[in-house]
């Protein structure tokens, strides 16, 4: 049976260039790896086929004598001397692939490094929700919080093994950290399950972490809440989160910060808006009032006359801090005017009194707006 043509079996035009190719065999090889298709011949097949395919194409040399003579190029030796199938090449092809499609698989996380012969794993970051008033925003402070958390263990000093003894070498990968496995035509390297990559072992480990170099406890930690901070503002406290596996580096501390809904102000940036009710005399003839701002002040607003529902009040530098900045924000109040309720007979016929000399000039908006809709009916 007579081999496709490689660009066939990459799904690639002649002209791609090299990152199109690796592409297309990251793609291929992912799907035909037998270890996601455990048994099955055909995808073994057309897994050694895509590989062969993309070590000829991947190197200029090989691409170059297979474009002039196709196949036959790395026939028999060939006229430029290749031969074909998985030669030495092979390992090298794969391994910046492997790192990609397989390096979760095969440990290559990153949280795993190696210093005389022993893994340090880093430690968990760690999150904490720290609720907080708007009142408590506007001035900043320092707030105390209580966080569980895995701390070094005191009796090992944080190495896991028992004070005095010492280590010896993984029988296991022999003090590699690593191990081959079998992987039906190849050998995949795995992190070693009995020294779990350090490459030796404990002695006898502390029996106050049970080896760990880390034991659980609950911390206190003071954080500085700056001034003007947000709702869902994260800081970021470094190494504070989960202590390292004997002796790895610690994690981090994340704080998410929320505020909690204030009675009379919503916040929108570094501007504060709260609506305050008016009686309708005060809108018509104006007047003023006062209302408490969050420095723990009052400030008077003056209520022009004719003022209509809905209107704002603009109190300069009376909002927010604005975070990391001198600047502040202004305070918008709203005014809701209230229709007068339960009136006494001398408020009725006052009012009523009112209406009977109420003309275009005192209600100009509503007087031109029925107006119009007479002039539409009357069409």
């Amino acid at each position: 049976m007579s081999k496709r043509d490689f660009y066939e079996v990459l799904g690639c035009q002649r002209q791609a260039d090299e990152a199109a190719l690796k592409s297309a065999y990251r793609k291929l090889a992912m799907q035909f790896h037998p270890d996601r298709n455990p048994g099955n011949a055909d995808a073994e097949s057309k897994f050694k086929e895509v590989n062969e395919a993309y070590d000829t194409l991947k190197d200029p040399q090989k691409r170059a004598a297979y474009d002039r003579f196709g196949h036959a190029a790395f026939e028999n030796g060939g006229r430029n001397g290749y031969s074909g199938g998985f030669g030495p090449e092979f390992t090298s092809s794969m391994s910046d692939i492997f790192e990609d499609i397989f390096g979760d698989f095969m440990g290559g996380g990153g949280t795993r490094g190696r210093q005389g012969g022993a893994s340090r794993l880093r430690g968990s970051d760690l999150r904490y929700n720290l609720e907080i008033t708007l009142e408590e925003s506007f001035l900043g402070q320092t707030v105390e919080i209580d966080v569980p958390t895995l701390v070094s263990c005191t009796t090992c000093e944080g190495s896991g093994a028992k004070p005095g003894t010492g280590t010896h070498t993984c029988r296991q990968c022999g003090g590699h950290g690593k191990v081959r496995a079998a992987q039906g035509f190849f050998t995949i390297e795995r992190t070693c399950p009995v020294c779990q990559g350090r490459g030796e072992m404990m002695d006898e480990p502390c029996t106050d972490c049970g080896g760990q170099g880390r034991r659980q406890q609950s911390r206190k930690l003071s954080v500085d809440v700056p001034k003007g901070i947000e709702d869902g503002t994260r800081i970021r406290l470094a190494n504070e989160g989960e202590a390292g596996i004997r002796g790895g580096p610690p994690g981090d501390l994340y704080i998410f910060v929320s505020i909690k809904p204030h009675e009379l102000f919503h916040r929108d940036g570094a501007d504060l808006y709260a609506r305050v009710p008016i009686a309708m005399a005060t809108a018509a003839l104006g007047g003023e009032f006062e209302v408490p701002t969050l420095d723990g002040a009052r400030a008077k607003v003056k209520v022009a006359p004719g003022t209509q529902p809905g209107q704002r009040v603009r109190l300069k530098s009376k909002g927010m801090p604005v975070l990391r900045s001198k600047d502040t924000g202004d305070l918008y109040v709203q005014l809701d005017i209230e229709t007068p309720q339960n009136l006494s007979k001398r408020q009725r016929e006052l009012l009523e009194e009112f209406a009977r000399l109420t003309t275009e000039e005192t209600n100009p908006t509503s007087d031109g707006f029925f107006d119009k809709l007479k002039r539409m009916f009357e069409a």
